[in-house]
């Protein structure tokens, strides 16, 4: 936990044989970055790109293990959204995902749980883009799903990106539900 008086960027928890740790980028060993890649890339069956992985570097990662293998792992990436004249703000959270043995086990909120602590006390709103699958799991935390029009701040202009689940998680930003949110450029996925 964070040390009392101050304020720590990194922080760990165990419960039972699992282990939780919070922490940069920067802090995280090489070697554990490795094992957290490899287990997204088998969560996803395959479907998770280095560019999808460059989007969760930079920020916080909530890491789970049992052991030293990584079980579940969710990371928060900072982003400017803009929305109704404004840009705001935003922890950007990637890399969502659970090892499909350990799954059905509250793992993904355990995870989800460490990256709003982080979202609450850093950023005025949290947004993530999520998969089919996972729209009930957001819904149920509070997450609340865009209804405006969506685009993205590209090199050739504002480009309408139609057909996304994005959620957000209101911190202390008001914003329009139904207006339209652009996020800023980058490779691969914008959203």
């Amino acid at each position: 936990m964070p040390e009392s008086g101050g304020f720590a960027w990194r922080y760990t928890v165990r419960v039972a044989e699992l282990h939780l740790s919070v922490a940069h980028t920067s802090e995280l060993d090489p070697a554990v970055l490795r094992a957290a890649r490899a287990m997204l890339d088998d969560a996803f069956d395959g479907d998770f790109s280095d560019e999808d992985w460059e989007h969760a570097l930079g920020g916080m990662h909530a890491l789970l293990s049992e052991g030293d293998a990584p079980i579940a792992h969710a990371a928060v990436v900072q982003r400017r959204l803009l929305n109704g004249g404004r840009a705001l703000r935003a922890g950007y959270v990637e890399a969502v995902g659970v090892r499909a043995d350990h799954r059905r086990g509250g793992h993904g909120g355990t995870v989800m749980a460490a990256v709003e602590r982080v979202l609450r006390g850093g950023f005025e709103v949290g947004a993530l883009a999520a998969s089919e699958m996972a729209l009930n799991f957001y819904a149920a935390r509070g997450w609340q799903r865009w209804r405006g029009s969506l685009s993205s701040l590209t090199p050739d202009g504002v480009v309408e990106t139609p057909g996304e689940a994005i959620f957000v998680l209101p911190v202390c930003a008001s914003f329009d539900l139904d207006g339209e949110l652009t996020c800023d450029w980058r490779d691969g996925d914008v959203w």
